[in-house]
């Protein structure tokens, strides 16, 4: 199958390199030249595991490459996939200003071709497919939907770090079609993986998207609630969710409590829910509270170092981990943001250090120190706070430098120190 992808971050990148590892030939589209350098030289404009060996080589197999041209690209191949932004705006929703672009250029391209089909990989609010991207098309293309082209909507479902595993090996494939030769296309690009299909409509694929990631940020707001109480009570909320995780119906999975989520998808994703609820006349009252909490969570991290040393005013604090998990650079949303903003406004003296995430964090936070390493940054530190679990952070000798104490808010650390040790649902130094 010779297939375009409009976008070459996350979701774009991997989906074409999964795409072209299944054997079909890929052709991504960026708007900026360097992207599309970097991709035809082999080397991946992100940070993902595994990424750069892959790409160097479908790239030397001539199964994918990049270009600039849209036009280009949706006229040399026979189904185009949307995986741009969707940022959010102010008041939480979603911003289709790339979306539309997109649109616009693929109406355009589909005017001097024959059927093309159009997927919508982006994350978008229940409706947009149909009732945005498709009239985009209809009027650039001069073309009816369902006779000279189709959309369709087909929702990722990656975690950053581990995202051309989960493309390679999904829980569940989601096609949200119109037409059965959308259908037949999807399944045929689709069938070398092994995963159950599920066959629905686009509104209800795109609202199967944002009630996942809504749901999956709800375990974790509501795991952080209960380390809140834990910590009141002196028990150890690890344990408590290790016991209530147990439970078949409950699963483990985003049980871990800690200093909240980040990233590219819940927060966006929950505040974009949160505000088609409004519109729409309903007020949700969950969901806001999720939301609440999360900004509040990271700022228990300041609350407990000032249990144990007091005025962080003049304090050095050394914070590990600025990427909203180990194993990627990506800072959106990033706990550490909320955290290192509060250690600023406490009068703390911050040094960061993380070891992909520095110059991303440089560019929203440069009147901060960066440290070359952990143990660097740690050296004549007052406090340290653990905000992403990176491996090296496990392993560390924290016991040599002389900390005042350790706040751990992802339990990074599960052995017993010398220096006071605390984690967000203890309660307790450990």
């Amino acid at each position: 199958m010779r297939i375009s992808i409009a976008g070459t971050g996350y979701v774009g990148l991997v989906t074409g390199v999964t795409f072209a590892s299944l054997g079909h030939d890929v052709i991504l589209v960026d708007v900026i030249p360097e992207k599309v350098e970097m991709v035809n030289s082999g080397k991946s404009p992100i940070y993902e595991k595994g990424m750069d060996d892959l790409l160097s080589k479908l790239v030397k197999e001539g199964k994918i490459r990049a270009t600039t041209d849209m036009k280009e690209a949706v006229k040399g191949t026979d189904v185009t996939f949307i995986a741009v932004g969707t940022p959010s705006r102010d008041d939480g929703s979603i911003d289709l200003r790339y979306i539309e672009s997109v649109s616009r250029d693929m109406g355009k391209a589909i005017a001097e071709k024959g059927w093309h089909l159009i997927v919508v990989k982006s994350t978008v609010v229940p409706g947009t497919t149909e009732g945005f991207v498709l009239p985009i098309v209809e009027k650039e293309s001069g073309k009816k939907a369902g006779e000279g082209f189709s959309v369709a909507m087909n929702p990722e479902f990656l975690r950053e770090g581990v995202a051309l595993e989960d493309s390679m090996n999904p829980d569940r494939i989601v096609l949200g079609v119109l037409d059965e030769r959308s259908e037949d296309l999807l399944r045929e690009i689709y069938e070398r993986i092994d995963a159950p299909i599920l066959v629905t409509t686009p509104t209800t694929a795109e609202m199967i998207k944002y009630t996942a990631n809504s749901f999956l940020a709800t375990k974790i707001s509501f795991a952080n609630e209960i380390a809140n109480i834990c910590d009141r009570l002196g028990i150890e909320v690890y344990d408590v969710m290790e016991g209530v995780g147990m439970d078949h119906r409950i699963s483990p999975y985003f049980l871990n409590a800690g200093a909240g989520f980040g990233g590219s998808c819940f927060p966006k994703d929950v505040k974009a829910i949160v505000s088609l609820a409004k519109e729409n006349g309903y007020e949700p009252e969950l969901l806001e509270e999720v939301l609440e909490l999360n900004e509040r969570q990271p700022l228990r991290m300041i609350e407990l170092a000032e249990k144990v040393v007091g005025d962080l005013n003049g304090k050095k604090v050394s914070v590990l981990g600025l990427a909203f998990k180990p194993d990627t650079d990506d800072i959106r949303e990033s706990r550490a943001m909320p955290l290192v903003k509060g250690l600023i406004e406490k009068g703390a003296q911050v040094i960061a250090y993380d070891p992909k995430a520095m110059d991303n964090f440089k560019q929203v936070f440069p009147e901060i120190e960066y440290a070359e390493s952990a143990e660097s940054a740690l050296k004549d530190a007052d406090v340290c706070m653990i905000q992403a679990d990176w491996d090296e952070f496990k392993s560390i000798d924290y016991d040599s430098f002389g900390l005042e104490a350790i706040i751990d808010g992802r339990r990074t650390i599960d052995r017993k120190l010398k220096t006071p040790h605390i984690r967000i649902g203890s309660g307790v130094i450990v």
